[in-house]
């Protein structure tokens, strides 16, 4: 649209020459080439951009698997958390999900529940899993409406964290709840994950 517009204008100044050559000089020629110039550098600034046709792919970014495995919440400022440095610093756009080993199938593999989730126990209780990041590392956290210190669920815990490019997710027709889903759609090999 951009080269259509410099081409008009173009032309419109050749018209202009052309009238002074010929001593075409009346006011209402002068006019109505002044007002098409108005329009035309008016649509020209208003349309023209410079990344009009460019799609921008996040290529910095590859989805990556981590394992926290048989690991212990450790007591921290009255909270349960285990905290992992990234030996990588993640880029600005990339987005944590981490999930959590609730048990295993009949041929041994891992079954993983996305966290956060609260769990509703038998007695009543309440218990909490939930963590943040940031570019160099993370947090898991373990709490809920009981003492949880000696508790089995802060105790030999297994989690996976798999770490996406945002860009994907925004358009990204992927229930990421689902591990087994997430793991297809990114088409990330997850038989070798990094230990942390």
């Amino acid at each position: 649209m951009c080269l259509l517009i410099c081409k008009g204008i173009s032309q419109i100044i050749f018209l202009v020459q052309v009238l002074k050559l010929a001593g075409e000089k009346t006011d209402i020629m002068r006019t109505i080439i002044s007002f098409l110039m108005i329009g035309i550098f008016s649509v020209a600034s208003l349309s023209c951009k410079s990344d009009d046709d460019i799609n921008y792919i996040d290529y910095d970014t590859f989805s990556v698997v981590y394992d926290i495995k048989n690991q212990d919440f450790a007591l921290v400022n009255g909270g349960f958390q285990i905290a992992k440095t990234f030996n990588t610093p993640l880029y600005d756009s990339d987005v944590l999900l981490v999930y959590k080993q609730i048990g295993t199938t009949n041929n041994n593999s891992p079954i993983w529940q996305q966290i956060p989730i609260t769990l509703y126990l038998t007695d009543g209780n309440e218990l909490d899993y939930n963590f943040d990041f940031s570019r160099y590392d993370f947090v898991i956290y373990a709490g809920g409406t009981f003492d949880l210190t000696n508790s089995s669920y802060i105790k030999n815990q297994t989690f996976r964290v798999v770490v996406v490019p945002a860009s994907f997710g925004k358009s990204a027709n992927v229930d990421f709840s689902n591990y087994q889903s997430v793991i297809a759609y990114f088409k990330i090999d997850d038989s070798k994950p990094v230990n942390l």
